[in-house]
């Protein structure tokens, strides 16, 4: 398959996974100068490429500072969350019992999450979780919304960096992962429903209560 992605396409895509990866954290400047050495760019072409993760919500331009890492509010968890309903319980609502394939997809991520909790990798385990929620709206099958929910966990990634004690964070969320994938496995759509939906009623309010913990020590 021909590769058809500009440089600016790559660019924007791999800096997007640094984000979702945690390797880029809120408030952190993406410097231009850096970045063209680092890809071998065109100053334009960088700039093309944050200028698209400006419009994707994951960058902001900073007067006298240049472009640096977006950090998300309170608002913004709020609608990341009304987003998060909407397609992870339709995904699940929609639902046939799980593929071999889909199974898969979703232990893997699971598992490896269990790996880096092994390790004390918190930032890892945050980025394989969200895989697994990546896959719960893959049942829908549509490249457009799973294209779209990167975004969303991307911008869920900027929220999770500003969590003082990872550990803390990231610990109890992968157990109910697992209870979700086994209900989806098992066909019974109506208890991972309702397991995802208090799951992010749990998240959500956790989150909310972290920023504002942040926000006013």
């Amino acid at each position: 398959m021909i590769n058809t992605l500009s440089l600016a396409d790559q660019i924007t895509l791999e800096l997007r996974a640094d984000i979702i990866g945690g390797r880029l954290l809120p408030g952190m400047a993406l410097v231009e100068n850096n970045l063209v050495s680092a890809y071998n760019a065109s100053r334009n072409t960088i700039r093309e490429a944050l200028h698209r993760l400006g419009q994707e919500g994951l960058t902001r331009y900073v007067r006298n500072k240049g472009v640096m890492v977006r950090r998300l509010g309170v608002d913004d968890v709020r609608d990341l969350f009304k987003v998060r309903r909407a397609l992870e319980l339709q995904a699940i609502l929609g639902s046939q019992p799980l593929r071999e394939y889909q199974s898969d997809r979703m232990l893997e991520a699971l598992e490896a999450a269990d790996l880096a909790r092994e390790r004390e990798d918190w930032r890892s385990v945050g980025t394989h979780g969200l895989a697994f929620h990546q896959h719960v709206v893959g049942l829908m099958r549509s490249p457009l919304l799973d294209e779209f929910f990167t975004n969303v966990v991307a911008q869920l990634r900027l929220v999770f960096s500003t969590a003082p004690d990872e550990a803390c964070f990231q610990a109890p969320w992968l157990a109910r992962d697992r209870c979700i994938h086994d209900w989806l496995a098992e066909g019974d759509r109506l208890a991972a429903y309702e397991a995802m939906s208090l799951y992010l009623d749990d998240s959500e309010q956790l989150l909310l209560q972290l920023l504002a913990a942040t926000h006013h020590p």
